[in-house]
Parts: structure tokens; sequence; C-alpha cells
């Protein structure tokens, strides 16, 4: 979960909302969300207990198509996207030592990656173990530098009730998109239940532990953030995170900050690497369209799709601009989680005591769905284009569907 998004959202959600309390309000508000999606995975999980993710459950839950479309646009966007984004930003970070905005060096970490995965399960979870826990010490480190250390930067806090107006306008919404971005990984568990030691109990625990930690995190980390920059110096940009330590602890310190989140990106690019080919596996073991991706090397890892979303993740680094990737892949994404939560409202469960039984089901749900279809209106009114490419993708999902044909089950 913690990568990307955290690091470079709020420059870009200055561009439409300044009030503080606007801005932790929309981290809060989407670690709640997340929060109450865990809960519906979670269920979803513990009922199916197969690898695939949404693939699996839009298939078996609502119609083939639905899982077909959720697996096409993880390929194309969903996982790729997101590994091509910390990519991108993994140059921009290296900036300081001489690196710059290069693509070479974006695609031979991606290539790289792709790498450590392609061997055996038990190698891909001690890589992606130790570059997480790398990642976690770093952000817990950088929040208590921020907070304890004052500064010489005047800082954005703007404690005021603008809020109140800025919360009605699309600008709010589109901001929401970003956040949802930020958080997007909280479902990821998911995907790998079937190669999960008792998803029943760990499952759950996975999903709902970490969305409540990160959101933690998360909600800190804006406060650091607005305390050591301005307003001025972070509007609209992407290495918000180096500015405000640049401020903070000068220009060594700020580049020394900025070589370690671009370590710990090899996690969130090394996160989807894993979790996103297995979905692709799913639907290629389903379809003849795609059934060459369903091959496995000998300990059942799908390399095939693996370098499937590594080619794609190359593409997009050549051919993409950092924001409107992540406008496009973020409503794509965040359309997709929608339909998988609407799913768990028509799970069947009763009876069943090794199912994680949501809280308060179908409200938390039902709120997850009401927001999310607000944030996705909204974000088609404030941003077509990019709103457009992600709906394009999706039509020519179903246009391959109708031109493949199932796989027969032996």
């Amino acid at each position: 979960m913690i990568g990307t998004g955290v690091f470079t959202s709020l420059g870009f959600q200055l561009s439409a909302v300044q009030n503080s309390w606007t801005i932790l309000l929309l981290w809060l508000s989407g670690g709640l969300l997340s929060l109450f999606g865990a809960f519906a995975y979670a269920e979803l999980g513990t009922h199916f207990r197969q690898s695939g993710g949404d693939y699996i459950y839009l298939s078996r839950v609502f119609h083939p198509v639905m899982g077909y479309l959720s697996a096409w646009a993880g390929l194309v966007v969903g996982f790729s996207a997101p590994v091509a984004l910390a990519a991108m930003l993994f140059t921009k970070y290296l900036a300081p030592f001489g690196a710059g905005d290069s693509q070479w060096l974006a695609i031979t970490i991606i290539v790289s990656t792709g790498l450590m995965h392609s061997f055996t399960i038990s190698h891909s979870s001690r890589f992606h173990n130790n570059s997480t826990g790398i990642k976690i010490l770093f952000i817990v480190g950088l929040l208590a530098i921020g907070f304890f250390s004052a500064g010489n930067s005047p800082g954005a806090y703007l404690f005021t009730n603008s809020w109140q107006q800025e919360v009605l306008k699309p600008g709010f919404a589109v901001s929401m998109l970003y956040v949802f971005f930020a958080y997007s990984g909280w479902n990821a568990a998911a995907y790998v239940a079937g190669e999960m030691d008792n998803p029943s109990k760990n499952l759950p625990r996975a999903l709902i532990g970490s969305t409540l930690f990160v959101a933690l995190l998360y909600v800190l980390f804006q406060l650091v953030l607005l305390k050591h920059a301005t307003i001025a110096e972070m509007e609209g940009r992407e290495a918000v995170t180096f500015i405000a330590f640049n401020n903070l602890l000068g220009n060594t310190g700020g580049k020394w900050v900025s070589f370690f989140i671009a370590l710990q990106l090899i996690a969130t690019i090394s996160a989807y690497l894993w979790v996103g080919p297995r979905v692709t596996h799913a639907l290629a073991k389903e379809h003849r369209l795609w059934q060459s991706l369903a091959k496995t090397n000998k300990h059942q890892v799908p390399v095939y799709a693996i370098w499937a979303h590594v080619i794609i993740a190359v593409v997009l680094v050549l051919t993409g601009s950092f924001e409107k990737v992540l406008l496009y892949a973020g409503f794509v994404l965040q359309l997709m989680v929608t339909l998988t939560v609407a799913a768990s409202l028509f799970l069947k469960t009763a009876g069943d005591t090794s199912v994680f039984k949501s809280p308060f089901k179908p409200w938390l749900q039902l709120l997850f769905l009401l927001f999310s279809a607000w944030v996705l209106v909204f974000t088609f009114i404030d941003k077509p284009l990019e709103s457009a490419i992600g709906i394009g993708i999706l039509l020519l999902g179903l246009v391959m569907y109708c031109f493949d044909t199932p796989v027969k089950a032996s």
C-alpha cells in the first residue's frame, strides 16, 4: 500500500483544495472507506479461497464478462500502471544524484524486479518482505523527524472554516481519486488467497490490520508535509516529500531522504508485480485468447503473466505522462473495486463458519458504494479525457470478450 500516492498526491490535491482540514478529511475518509472495502474483500476471499481477486469474485457472483473486464483492466492499467508510475517516480527522486527523469533507469528497475519474482514463491516473499520492512521503517522515521523538528518553513497549515465550501467542490471528489490510488493495495492480500496458509484467519487479519495501520501513517504524513513546506512550493508538484524534507534537513539531508524514497518504491513495484499477474493468470486459465499467459514454471509461478505486466509497464513508461496515467488508472481501479464491493452484497454465506462476517453489513458496503460512485461521477465531469480513456480501455476489453472463448474444464 505505502508507495507512489502518499509521497506525491498532496501536490495535486493542493491545486484543488488548500484547507488543512480538507486535506486531513480526504485522507481519513480514504482510510475509512478502504477499511469498509477490506471487510467486503475479507468476506469474498474467505468464501472463494482462490487467487485472482476481482476476477474470481465478479465472475462467480455476477457474470464471467465482469470478471473478464476486471482482469483485462488490471493487466492494461490496474496493476501495470502503478508499476510504471512507481518506476517513473523512482527516477525523479534520484534526480538529486544525477539520475534525472531517465526512462531507461525506470525500465531497468521494472525488469529487475520482474526477474526477482520469476523463480519461486518463497524467493518472491523474502524479497518483498525485506523491501517492505525497509519501507515501513523509513516512513516511520520520516514521521518522527517531521513531528519533532521545528523546521524553517512557515508551512502550509490553514485550519479555517473554508473546508465547508471546499468539500462541496468537484475538486474535492477528484482529490479523493488520488487518495484512493494512494490506498490501492488494501485489497492485495485477496489476490493471493490461494497461496495463503489458513486464509480464513490470515486473510481478514492482513486486509483489516494493514488498512488501519497505513491509514494512521497516511494521515500523520500529510501533517508532516503541510508543516514543512508552503502551498506555493508544493502545489502541482510531484516531489512534495523531497521539497518538505529539503526545507527541514537542508540539501544534503533532503538528498538522502530522496534516495530512500526511491529505494522504498521498489517495494511498491514488487507488490504489483506479485499480485497483478495472479489475476491475469486466473483469467488465462479460463479463456483461450490468453491461454499462453496461464503457463507457470516448475514452482507454479506464473512467469508468463509476470512478464506481460512488465512489458505493459515499460510501454506506459515510454508513452505516458505521470499525472494522466495516475488519473485514468485510478479511475479504472476505483470502478472495478466498486463493482467487487457490490458483489459482496450478493454473497450467500449463511451457516459457513469459516467465512469472515462483515460487521454492520450491508450499511458499510452501501456507504462505500455511494461515496465511490460520487467520486467517479465528479472525476468524469472534472477530468473527462482521462476518464474516457479508462472507459475506452474497458470497452476494448468487452470487444475482446466477444471474440474470446472459454476453456473447457478438464
